[in-house]
């Protein structure tokens, strides 16, 4: 896997934790190896400006994620298990960990545990899940927990 961070926040982030992490749920999710990633951490302004721009609500966000390739079975970052499978740009995770810290603080966790679940988050919806109906918010978040457990475990 190739993933990459780039930390404009100004906030200090465990980088090699973030790479290991995603690397951890590409792997579960059987991503092909050769396929790449952005991890991108910002402060709350650019947070704000992006969740405006493109999700058209205001404020800043926890976490929002930017697909580039289509996942397709036989091609892209996912395969079917006949025939290549070739590499592809997965997309963009973009995570602003000041609102992740208030966030693990009404949850009652740490601050890593809330940006490890949302960079889960971000990774399983550029892999196209989603949560917006009761069944899909059901596998979305069970996949999530299972993902974050087998982390944890390891």
């Amino acid at each position: 896997m190739s993933i990459e961070v780039n930390n404009e926040s100004g906030v200090e982030v465990d980088e090699q934790r973030m790479i290991a992490l995603a690397g951890h749920v590409l792997a579960a999710m059987d991503v092909n190896p050769l396929a790449e990633l952005s991890l991108i951490v910002v402060d709350e302004d650019h947070m704000a400006e992006l969740h405006e721009k493109w999700m058209g609500e205001p404020g800043p966000t926890d976490v929002l994620s930017f697909p580039m390739d289509e996942l397709r079975p036989g091609g892209g970052a996912r395969g079917d298990g006949e025939g290549p499978v070739d590499p592809a740009l997965l997309g963009d995770v973009v995570l602003c960990p000041t609102v992740a810290e208030r966030q693990a603080a009404e949850a009652g966790h740490s601050t890593q545990d809330e940006l490890d679940l949302l960079l889960t988050h971000g990774i399983l919806h550029l892999l196209g899940y989603d949560h917006a109906e009761p069944e899909e918010h059901k596998e979305m978040f069970g996949l999530q927990a299972k993902l974050l457990e087998e982390w944890r475990d390891r």
